[in-house]
Protein backbone atom coordinates (compact mmCIF):
# COMPACT_ATOMS: atom_id res chain seq x y z
CA UNK A 1 0.00 0.00 0.00
CA UNK A 2 1.32 3.42 -0.89
CA UNK A 3 2.18 5.36 2.30
CA UNK A 4 0.38 8.59 2.97
CA UNK A 5 2.81 11.46 2.28
CA UNK A 6 3.92 13.14 5.47
CA UNK A 7 5.68 16.12 3.88
CA UNK A 8 3.68 19.31 4.20
CA UNK A 9 4.20 21.27 0.99
CA UNK A 10 3.67 25.01 1.06
CA UNK A 11 4.79 27.97 -0.91
CA UNK A 12 7.59 29.92 0.77
CA UNK A 13 5.53 33.00 1.55
CA UNK A 14 3.32 30.83 3.72
CA UNK A 15 6.14 28.71 5.08
CA UNK A 16 8.33 31.65 6.05
CA UNK A 17 5.67 33.02 8.35
CA UNK A 18 5.45 29.67 10.08
CA UNK A 19 9.10 28.68 10.07
CA UNK A 20 9.31 28.33 13.82
CA UNK A 21 6.07 26.40 13.93
CA UNK A 22 7.34 24.02 11.26
CA UNK A 23 10.50 23.42 13.28
CA UNK A 24 8.30 22.44 16.22
CA UNK A 25 6.06 20.09 14.25
CA UNK A 26 5.65 16.45 15.25
CA UNK A 27 7.39 13.48 13.62
CA UNK A 28 5.88 10.40 12.07
CA UNK A 29 5.19 7.82 14.73
CA UNK A 30 6.14 4.20 14.47
CA UNK A 31 9.05 1.99 15.41
CA UNK A 32 10.74 -0.27 12.93
CA UNK A 33 14.06 -1.00 11.38
CA UNK A 34 16.03 1.69 9.60
CA UNK A 35 15.91 1.31 5.81
CA UNK A 36 18.40 -1.16 4.38
CA UNK A 37 21.57 0.14 2.79
CA UNK A 38 20.33 0.34 -0.75
CA UNK A 39 20.22 3.39 -3.00
CA UNK A 40 17.16 2.08 -4.81
CA UNK A 41 16.84 2.48 -8.56
CA UNK A 42 19.41 4.40 -10.51
CA UNK A 43 18.01 7.77 -11.51
CA UNK A 44 20.67 8.87 -13.97
CA UNK A 45 19.08 10.91 -16.80
CA UNK A 46 19.29 9.62 -20.37
CA UNK A 47 21.34 12.67 -21.34
CA UNK A 48 23.82 14.72 -19.36
CA UNK A 49 23.72 13.84 -15.65
CA UNK A 50 23.04 16.68 -13.18
CA UNK A 51 25.80 18.73 -11.64
CA UNK A 52 26.03 18.44 -7.86
CA UNK A 53 26.88 21.25 -5.44
CA UNK A 54 27.16 20.06 -1.83
CA UNK A 55 27.77 22.86 0.68
CA UNK A 56 28.43 22.13 4.36
CA UNK A 57 28.79 24.81 7.00
CA UNK A 58 30.63 24.22 10.28
CA UNK A 59 28.92 24.46 13.69
CA UNK A 60 25.98 26.51 12.40
CA UNK A 61 22.94 26.82 14.66
CA UNK A 62 19.62 25.25 13.68
CA UNK A 63 17.87 28.64 13.64
CA UNK A 64 20.76 30.62 12.12
CA UNK A 65 19.16 30.95 8.71
CA UNK A 66 16.53 33.49 7.82
CA UNK A 67 14.37 30.80 6.20
CA UNK A 68 14.52 28.74 9.40
CA UNK A 69 13.19 31.59 11.50
CA UNK A 70 16.46 33.26 12.50
CA UNK A 71 15.43 36.67 13.87
CA UNK A 72 18.87 38.30 13.51
CA UNK A 73 21.10 36.50 11.05
CA UNK A 74 20.98 37.56 7.39
CA UNK A 75 21.21 34.81 4.78
CA UNK A 76 19.47 36.14 1.66
CA UNK A 77 21.17 33.78 -0.79
CA UNK A 78 20.37 30.64 1.19
CA UNK A 79 16.85 31.95 1.70
CA UNK A 80 16.51 32.27 -2.09
CA UNK A 81 17.88 28.73 -2.46
CA UNK A 82 15.14 27.55 -0.11
CA UNK A 83 12.59 29.37 -2.28
CA UNK A 84 13.86 27.29 -5.22
CA UNK A 85 13.67 24.03 -3.32
CA UNK A 86 12.75 22.44 0.00
CA UNK A 87 13.58 23.07 3.64
CA UNK A 88 14.14 19.87 5.63
CA UNK A 89 13.11 20.44 9.24
CA UNK A 90 13.86 16.96 10.63
CA UNK A 91 17.28 16.31 9.15
CA UNK A 92 19.97 14.66 11.28
CA UNK A 93 23.72 14.19 11.04
CA UNK A 94 25.48 11.06 12.26
CA UNK A 95 27.68 12.60 14.98
CA UNK A 96 27.57 15.84 17.02
CA UNK A 97 31.00 17.13 15.93
CA UNK A 98 33.14 17.53 12.85
CA UNK A 99 35.17 14.51 11.80
CA UNK A 100 32.79 11.54 12.14
CA UNK A 101 29.89 13.60 10.80
CA UNK A 102 31.82 14.35 7.62
CA UNK A 103 33.05 10.79 7.29
CA UNK A 104 29.49 9.46 7.51
CA UNK A 105 28.33 11.96 4.89
CA UNK A 106 30.99 10.95 2.37
CA UNK A 107 30.64 7.19 2.92
CA UNK A 108 26.89 6.88 3.56
CA UNK A 109 27.78 4.74 6.58
CA UNK A 110 27.47 5.17 10.30
CA UNK A 111 30.73 6.30 11.95
CA UNK A 112 30.79 3.02 13.87
CA UNK A 113 30.66 1.13 10.58
CA UNK A 114 33.20 3.16 8.58
CA UNK A 115 35.69 3.28 11.49
CA UNK A 116 35.91 7.05 11.94
CA UNK A 117 33.85 7.41 15.10
CA UNK A 118 35.96 9.96 16.94
CA UNK A 119 38.10 13.00 16.22
CA UNK A 120 41.59 13.20 14.72
CA UNK A 121 42.52 15.95 17.13
CA UNK A 122 45.31 16.88 19.53
CA UNK A 123 44.03 17.66 23.01
CA UNK A 124 47.12 19.29 24.52
CA UNK A 125 46.19 22.56 22.86
CA UNK A 126 43.44 22.81 25.46
CA UNK A 127 46.22 23.28 27.99
CA UNK A 128 47.80 25.96 25.78
CA UNK A 129 50.50 23.68 24.42
CA UNK A 130 51.91 25.05 21.17
CA UNK A 131 53.13 22.15 19.06
CA UNK A 132 56.48 22.34 17.35
CA UNK A 133 56.57 21.10 13.75
CA UNK A 134 58.36 17.93 14.86
CA UNK A 135 55.81 17.25 17.60
CA UNK A 136 52.90 17.89 15.28
CA UNK A 137 54.34 15.57 12.60
CA UNK A 138 53.94 12.50 14.83
CA UNK A 139 50.82 13.58 16.72
CA UNK A 140 47.44 11.86 16.42
CA UNK A 141 46.00 14.87 14.62
CA UNK A 142 48.60 14.42 11.89
CA UNK A 143 48.70 10.63 11.54
CA UNK A 144 45.05 9.65 12.06
CA UNK A 145 42.82 9.16 9.04
CA UNK A 146 39.83 7.37 7.56
CA UNK A 147 40.43 3.73 6.59
CA UNK A 148 41.58 3.63 2.96
CA UNK A 149 39.26 0.69 2.26
CA UNK A 150 36.26 2.97 2.61
CA UNK A 151 34.68 4.09 -0.70
CA UNK A 152 33.88 7.81 -0.69
CA UNK A 153 31.19 9.59 -2.69
CA UNK A 154 33.61 11.21 -5.18
CA UNK A 155 35.02 7.79 -6.05
CA UNK A 156 31.56 6.53 -6.99
CA UNK A 157 30.69 9.68 -8.95
CA UNK A 158 34.05 9.81 -10.72
CA UNK A 159 33.44 6.30 -12.06
CA UNK A 160 30.19 7.65 -13.55
CA UNK A 161 32.02 10.44 -15.41
CA UNK A 162 31.99 13.27 -12.87
CA UNK A 163 34.84 15.70 -12.26
CA UNK A 164 35.10 16.11 -8.49
CA UNK A 165 36.48 19.00 -6.45
CA UNK A 166 36.62 19.90 -2.75
CA UNK A 167 37.29 23.42 -1.46
CA UNK A 168 37.40 23.95 2.29
CA UNK A 169 37.67 21.67 5.30
CA UNK A 170 38.69 18.04 4.72
CA UNK A 171 39.18 16.65 8.25
CA UNK A 172 39.55 12.97 7.31
CA UNK A 173 43.31 12.62 7.52
CA UNK A 174 46.49 14.55 6.72
CA UNK A 175 48.94 11.88 5.56
CA UNK A 176 49.16 11.65 1.77
CA UNK A 177 47.25 8.37 1.54
CA UNK A 178 44.28 10.00 3.32
CA UNK A 179 44.13 13.25 1.31
CA UNK A 180 41.30 14.12 -1.10
CA UNK A 181 43.23 13.46 -4.32
CA UNK A 182 43.77 9.88 -3.16
CA UNK A 183 40.06 9.51 -2.22
CA UNK A 184 38.43 10.30 -5.55
CA UNK A 185 38.69 14.08 -5.88
CA UNK A 186 40.35 15.66 -8.92
CA UNK A 187 40.97 19.04 -7.28
CA UNK A 188 41.51 20.18 -3.70
CA UNK A 189 42.22 23.49 -2.06
CA UNK A 190 41.69 23.78 1.66
CA UNK A 191 42.87 22.59 5.03
CA UNK A 192 43.14 19.04 6.22
CA UNK A 193 42.63 19.23 9.98
CA UNK A 194 39.65 20.26 12.08
CA UNK A 195 40.05 24.04 12.38
CA UNK A 196 42.22 27.02 11.43
CA UNK A 197 42.69 30.72 11.97
CA UNK A 198 40.64 32.41 9.24
CA UNK A 199 43.53 34.67 8.13
CA UNK A 200 46.80 32.91 8.95
CA UNK A 201 45.37 29.49 8.02
CA UNK A 202 47.30 27.99 10.90
CA UNK A 203 46.15 25.35 13.34
CA UNK A 204 47.65 26.41 16.69
CA UNK A 205 50.69 27.81 14.93
CA UNK A 206 51.02 25.06 12.32
CA UNK A 207 50.33 26.01 8.69
CA UNK A 208 47.41 23.97 7.40
CA UNK A 209 46.40 25.08 3.88
CA UNK A 210 47.06 22.81 0.91
CA UNK A 211 46.63 22.88 -2.83
CA UNK A 212 46.32 19.31 -3.97
CA UNK A 213 48.73 17.25 -1.92
CA UNK A 214 51.16 20.08 -1.19
CA UNK A 215 51.18 22.63 1.64
CA UNK A 216 50.86 26.26 0.58
CA UNK A 217 51.16 29.68 2.22
CA UNK A 218 50.54 31.62 -1.00
CA UNK A 219 47.24 33.04 0.26
CA UNK A 220 48.21 33.67 3.88
CA UNK A 221 46.43 36.80 5.11
CA UNK A 222 43.30 36.30 2.99
CA UNK A 223 40.04 35.48 4.75
CA UNK A 224 39.43 31.74 4.31
CA UNK A 225 35.82 32.06 3.13
CA UNK A 226 37.01 34.19 0.20
CA UNK A 227 39.52 31.52 -0.78
CA UNK A 228 37.02 28.67 -0.79
CA UNK A 229 34.58 30.79 -2.79
CA UNK A 230 37.31 31.68 -5.30
CA UNK A 231 38.40 28.09 -5.80
CA UNK A 232 34.87 26.69 -6.11
CA UNK A 233 33.98 29.32 -8.73
CA UNK A 234 37.16 28.59 -10.68
CA UNK A 235 36.52 24.85 -10.58
CA UNK A 236 32.93 25.17 -11.82
CA UNK A 237 34.01 27.45 -14.68
CA UNK A 238 36.86 25.17 -15.70
CA UNK A 239 34.61 22.10 -15.77
CA UNK A 240 32.91 23.50 -18.87
CA UNK A 241 30.18 21.12 -19.98
CA UNK A 242 31.49 18.15 -17.99
CA UNK A 243 29.24 17.09 -15.09
CA UNK A 244 30.79 18.12 -11.78
CA UNK A 245 30.57 17.29 -8.11
CA UNK A 246 31.63 20.40 -6.19
CA UNK A 247 31.92 19.87 -2.43
CA UNK A 248 32.36 23.11 -0.46
CA UNK A 249 32.79 22.41 3.27
CA UNK A 250 33.31 25.89 4.74
CA UNK A 251 35.03 26.36 8.10
CA UNK A 252 32.53 29.13 8.85
CA UNK A 253 31.17 29.65 11.43
CA UNK A 254 33.56 27.38 13.40
CA UNK A 255 35.69 29.07 16.06
CA UNK A 256 39.27 29.88 15.06
CA UNK A 257 42.06 27.58 16.21
CA UNK A 258 44.80 29.55 17.89
CA UNK A 259 46.15 30.15 21.38
CA UNK A 260 45.57 33.87 21.77
CA UNK A 261 43.85 35.06 24.96
CA UNK A 262 40.98 35.55 25.06
CA UNK A 263 40.31 32.94 22.43
CA UNK A 264 38.90 34.71 19.36
CA UNK A 265 35.98 32.39 18.72
CA UNK A 266 34.49 32.91 15.28
CA UNK A 267 36.43 35.41 13.15
CA UNK A 268 35.01 37.95 10.72
CA UNK A 269 36.39 41.20 9.22
CA UNK A 270 35.60 43.98 11.75
CA UNK A 271 34.34 46.38 9.08
CA UNK A 272 32.04 43.67 7.76
CA UNK A 273 30.69 43.05 11.27
CA UNK A 274 29.91 46.76 11.67
CA UNK A 275 28.35 47.05 8.23
CA UNK A 276 25.92 44.19 8.81
CA UNK A 277 25.42 43.95 12.58
CA UNK A 278 25.90 47.40 14.09
CA UNK A 279 28.50 49.03 16.33
CA UNK A 280 31.40 46.74 17.12
CA UNK A 281 34.62 47.46 19.03
CA UNK A 282 37.37 44.97 18.23
CA UNK A 283 39.11 46.02 21.42
CA UNK A 284 36.33 44.61 23.61
CA UNK A 285 35.56 41.57 21.53
CA UNK A 286 35.16 39.03 24.34
CA UNK A 287 31.54 39.75 25.27
CA UNK A 288 28.52 37.58 24.41
CA UNK A 289 27.18 40.24 22.07
CA UNK A 290 30.50 40.73 20.28
CA UNK A 291 30.93 36.98 19.84
CA UNK A 292 27.40 36.73 18.47
CA UNK A 293 28.07 39.61 16.06
CA UNK A 294 31.20 37.94 14.69
CA UNK A 295 29.39 34.63 14.40
CA UNK A 296 26.51 36.16 12.43
CA UNK A 297 28.90 38.11 10.22
CA UNK A 298 30.80 34.91 9.39
CA UNK A 299 27.50 33.24 8.43
CA UNK A 300 26.44 36.19 6.27
CA UNK A 301 29.89 36.33 4.62
CA UNK A 302 29.58 32.61 3.84
CA UNK A 303 26.08 33.22 2.49
CA UNK A 304 27.49 35.79 0.06
CA UNK A 305 30.13 33.29 -1.07
CA UNK A 306 27.44 30.68 -1.68
CA UNK A 307 25.52 33.30 -3.65
CA UNK A 308 28.47 33.84 -5.98
CA UNK A 309 28.90 30.10 -6.50
CA UNK A 310 25.22 29.81 -7.41
CA UNK A 311 25.47 32.79 -9.78
CA UNK A 312 28.39 31.13 -11.53
CA UNK A 313 26.29 28.03 -12.15
CA UNK A 314 23.45 30.23 -13.40
CA UNK A 315 25.76 32.20 -15.71
CA UNK A 316 26.85 28.91 -17.28
CA UNK A 317 23.19 28.12 -17.97
CA UNK A 318 23.35 25.04 -15.74
CA UNK A 319 21.09 26.01 -12.84
CA UNK A 320 18.24 23.86 -14.16
CA UNK A 321 20.49 20.80 -14.20
CA UNK A 322 22.25 21.21 -10.85
CA UNK A 323 21.36 19.61 -7.52
CA UNK A 324 22.23 21.83 -4.56
CA UNK A 325 22.26 20.58 -0.96
CA UNK A 326 23.19 22.66 2.07
CA UNK A 327 23.40 21.80 5.78
CA UNK A 328 25.65 22.12 8.82
CA UNK A 329 27.95 19.30 9.89
CA UNK A 330 26.50 19.38 13.42
CA UNK A 331 24.69 21.66 15.82
CA UNK A 332 25.87 25.16 16.57
CA UNK A 333 28.69 25.98 18.97
CA UNK A 334 29.58 29.22 20.73
CA UNK A 335 27.55 32.18 19.51
CA UNK A 336 25.00 30.00 17.69
CA UNK A 337 21.23 29.89 18.06
CA UNK A 338 19.95 26.31 18.14
CA UNK A 339 16.47 27.23 19.28
CA UNK A 340 14.00 25.69 19.82
CA UNK A 341 16.23 22.64 20.26
CA UNK A 342 18.03 21.59 23.43
CA UNK A 343 21.83 21.54 23.54
CA UNK A 344 24.34 22.07 20.79
CA UNK A 345 27.62 20.90 19.33
CA UNK A 346 29.17 17.83 21.00
CA UNK A 347 25.87 16.82 22.63
CA UNK A 348 23.39 14.15 21.58
CA UNK A 349 20.32 16.24 22.29
CA UNK A 350 18.52 17.56 19.23
CA UNK A 351 20.60 20.74 19.17
CA UNK A 352 23.74 18.70 18.56
CA UNK A 353 22.51 16.36 15.81
CA UNK A 354 19.50 17.98 14.09
CA UNK A 355 20.60 20.60 11.56
CA UNK A 356 18.96 22.96 9.11
CA UNK A 357 19.03 21.55 5.58
CA UNK A 358 18.04 22.94 2.18
CA UNK A 359 17.82 21.00 -1.07
CA UNK A 360 17.13 22.40 -4.54
CA UNK A 361 16.64 19.97 -7.39
CA UNK A 362 14.90 21.39 -10.47
CA UNK A 363 12.38 19.04 -11.97
CA UNK A 364 12.31 16.83 -8.87
CA UNK A 365 11.72 19.04 -5.82
CA UNK A 366 8.79 21.48 -5.99
CA UNK A 367 10.05 25.00 -5.23
CA UNK A 368 9.27 26.81 -1.99
CA UNK A 369 8.28 23.70 -0.04
CA UNK A 370 8.87 22.27 3.42
CA UNK A 371 9.51 18.63 4.29
CA UNK A 372 9.01 17.46 7.88
CA UNK A 373 10.12 13.90 7.13
CA UNK A 374 12.67 11.98 9.20
CA UNK A 375 15.83 12.14 7.05
CA UNK A 376 19.58 12.09 7.67
CA UNK A 377 22.96 12.81 6.11
CA UNK A 378 23.30 9.05 5.54
CA UNK A 379 20.78 9.47 2.72
CA UNK A 380 23.01 11.86 0.75
CA UNK A 381 25.42 9.24 -0.63
CA UNK A 382 22.80 6.87 -2.12
CA UNK A 383 20.66 9.77 -3.31
CA UNK A 384 23.47 11.44 -5.25
CA UNK A 385 24.70 8.14 -6.66
CA UNK A 386 21.22 7.41 -7.99
CA UNK A 387 20.83 10.93 -9.35
CA UNK A 388 24.15 10.78 -11.16
CA UNK A 389 23.73 7.27 -12.52
CA UNK A 390 26.61 6.03 -10.37
CA UNK A 391 26.71 2.43 -9.23
CA UNK A 392 26.90 2.07 -5.44
CA UNK A 393 30.10 0.41 -4.23
CA UNK A 394 29.81 -3.34 -4.61
CA UNK A 395 29.60 -5.35 -1.41
CA UNK A 396 29.40 -2.25 0.80
CA UNK A 397 26.58 -1.91 3.34
CA UNK A 398 25.11 1.59 3.18
CA UNK A 399 23.02 2.95 6.05
CA UNK A 400 20.80 5.30 4.05
CA UNK A 401 18.48 5.27 1.05
CA UNK A 402 17.64 7.32 -2.03
CA UNK A 403 15.50 10.14 -0.65
CA UNK A 404 14.58 11.78 -3.97
CA UNK A 405 10.94 10.69 -3.85
CA UNK A 406 10.67 11.89 -0.26
CA UNK A 407 12.02 15.32 -1.17
CA UNK A 408 9.62 15.42 -4.09
CA UNK A 409 6.67 14.68 -1.80
CA UNK A 410 5.83 11.43 -3.59
CA UNK A 411 6.36 9.12 -0.62
CA UNK A 412 6.90 9.06 3.13
CA UNK A 413 10.39 8.51 4.47
CA UNK A 414 11.05 4.86 5.29
CA UNK A 415 13.45 5.89 8.03
CA UNK A 416 12.17 5.12 11.50
CA UNK A 417 15.40 4.92 13.48
CA UNK A 418 18.69 6.74 13.97
CA UNK A 419 21.44 6.01 16.48
CA UNK A 420 24.38 7.93 17.87
CA UNK A 421 27.34 7.15 20.09
CA UNK A 422 30.14 9.43 21.17
CA UNK A 423 32.41 7.72 23.67
CA UNK A 424 30.19 6.85 26.62
CA UNK A 425 27.32 9.04 25.40
CA UNK A 426 24.50 7.21 23.63
CA UNK A 427 21.27 8.24 21.94
CA UNK A 428 18.57 6.81 19.72
CA UNK A 429 15.53 8.06 17.90
CA UNK A 430 12.86 5.46 17.17
CA UNK A 431 9.77 6.95 15.60
CA UNK A 432 8.66 9.86 17.78
CA UNK A 433 10.77 8.74 20.73
CA UNK A 434 14.25 10.02 21.58
CA UNK A 435 16.44 8.46 24.26
CA UNK A 436 19.63 10.13 25.48
CA UNK A 437 22.13 8.72 27.99
CA UNK A 438 25.01 11.16 28.33
CA UNK A 439 27.20 13.20 30.63
CA UNK A 440 25.24 16.29 29.59
CA UNK A 441 21.93 14.75 30.65
CA UNK A 442 19.71 11.74 30.08
CA UNK A 443 16.10 10.88 29.50
CA UNK A 444 13.32 9.63 27.26
CA UNK A 445 11.48 12.27 25.27
CA UNK A 446 8.44 12.36 23.00
CA UNK A 447 9.59 14.60 20.16
CA UNK A 448 6.08 14.92 18.77
CA UNK A 449 5.13 16.91 21.87
CA UNK A 450 8.46 17.96 23.37
CA UNK A 451 10.95 19.11 20.74
CA UNK A 452 13.00 20.86 23.42
CA UNK A 453 13.55 17.54 25.28
CA UNK A 454 12.42 19.01 28.59
CA UNK A 455 10.17 16.27 30.04
CA UNK A 456 11.87 12.97 30.87
CA UNK A 457 9.31 10.18 30.42
CA UNK A 458 11.57 7.32 31.53
CA UNK A 459 9.55 6.62 34.67
CA UNK A 460 6.17 7.22 33.05
CA UNK A 461 6.85 5.04 29.97
CA UNK A 462 9.24 2.24 30.99
CA UNK A 463 7.87 0.08 28.16
CA UNK A 464 8.94 2.62 25.56
CA UNK A 465 12.29 3.11 27.25
CA UNK A 466 12.98 -0.64 27.09
CA UNK A 467 11.93 -0.74 23.44
CA UNK A 468 14.20 2.14 22.41
CA UNK A 469 17.12 0.76 24.42
CA UNK A 470 16.63 -2.66 22.82
CA UNK A 471 16.75 -1.09 19.36
CA UNK A 472 19.96 0.71 20.31
CA UNK A 473 21.43 -2.59 21.55
CA UNK A 474 20.51 -4.28 18.25
CA UNK A 475 22.16 -1.45 16.30
CA UNK A 476 25.26 -1.62 18.47
CA UNK A 477 25.49 -5.38 17.91
CA UNK A 478 25.22 -4.88 14.14
CA UNK A 479 27.97 -2.25 14.20
CA UNK A 480 30.23 -4.48 16.30
CA UNK A 481 29.70 -7.37 13.89
CA UNK A 482 30.40 -5.30 10.77
CA UNK A 483 33.71 -5.78 8.99
CA UNK A 484 36.11 -3.79 11.18
CA UNK A 485 37.59 -0.54 9.95
CA UNK A 486 40.42 1.54 11.38
CA UNK A 487 41.70 3.58 12.97
CA UNK A 488 39.91 2.93 16.27
CA UNK A 489 38.71 -0.68 16.03
CA UNK A 490 40.89 -3.47 17.43
CA UNK A 491 41.37 -6.11 14.72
Amino acid sequence: MTPTPLCRRRFLKAAAAGAAAMALGGCAAGAGRSPPGSPGRRRGPPGRPPNILLVVSDDQGYRDLGCFGGPEVRTPHLDRLAARGVRLTRFYVAWPACTPSRGALLTGRYPQRNGTYDMFRNDSVDQDHLYTPDEYAVSWEMVGGMDTREVLLPQALKAAGYTCGIFGKWDLGQLRRFLPLQRGFDAFYGFTNTGIDYWTHERYGVGSMRRGNEPTTADKGTYATDLFRREAVRFIRECGDRPFFCYVPFNAPHAASNLSRPRPGVQAPPDYVRAHYGPYDDGIADTPRARRQRYMAAVTYMDEAIGEILRTIDQKGQADNTIVIFFSDNGGGGGADNGPLRGGKSQLFEGGVRTACIAAWPGVVPPGTVCDEFLTALEVFPTLCAAGGAAPPAGVALDGFDMADVLAGRRASPRREMFWQRGGDRAARVGQWKWVDSAAGSGLFDLSKDLGEKEDLSAARPDVLRMVQSRFAAWKKAMDEAEPRGPFRDF
